[in-house]
């Protein structure tokens, strides 16, 4: 069963929030504001934030380029998930990732069903790796990214988590570059 193991130091990660919306601001971005405060609330620092149009090219962009950062560690997107001719977020970075992660998207969507029952079929949260940086892909609304970030992010985001997290394996998402194995891309 999941503990927290209060004998392990508790080490910040360093976060950006992308929020993907054709009709807010920064004023206006709840689902953004929801992730800011809940991340700081937890500890972790943010490393940036900023809020683009359902533009493909313009996500990929910006999230390749966190990614590309030394300070960013996590990266998470809100918005652009559904089905709706606006909604490119996953075709945007989907393409970029190095690795899947697959059991996110499943663990979400119990979470999610919990809440909203079968509509929670209509978003296709998902995460994986970019540049040995974490991303996850979360629809736009506040209640969405409380139940990602209260139900799976805040314990994978703490080193303290047992009996694993991503914290304890950051230093090593890029042994296969140090091996030779790989390319930087």
């Amino acid at each position: 069963m999941s503990r927290l193991d209060e004998a392990r130091p508790f080490i910040p990660v360093r976060i950006a929030v992308l929020t993907v919306s054709d009709t807010r601001s920064l004023e206006e971005d709840r689902s953004g504001g929801t992730l800011v405060t809940r991340l700081e609330e937890a500890g972790h620092t943010l490393a940036d934030r900023a809020i683009v149009t359902d533009d493909a090219d313009r996500i990929a962009q910006i999230v390749s380029n966190w990614a590309a950062r030394d300070d960013i560690e996590v990266i998470i997107t809100t918005g652009g998930t559904g089905f709706t001719g606006r909604d490119v977020t996953p075709e945007a970075i989907e393409p970029l990732f190095e690795k899947r992660m697959d059991g996110f998207s499943a663990v979400f969507h119990r979470l999610s069903q919990d809440k909203i029952g079968t509509s929670t079929i209509q978003s296709r949260a998902t995460a994986g790796l970019v540049h040995q940086t974490f991303v996850f892909i979360l629809p736009g609304s506040p209640g969405a990214c409380k139940d990602a970030w209260d139900g799976v992010l805040k314990a994978q985001l703490d080193y303290r988590h047992m009996p694993c997290n991503f914290v304890e394996i950051m230093p090593r998402l890029d042994e296969h570059l140090k091996r030779g194995g790989g390319k930087s891309a």
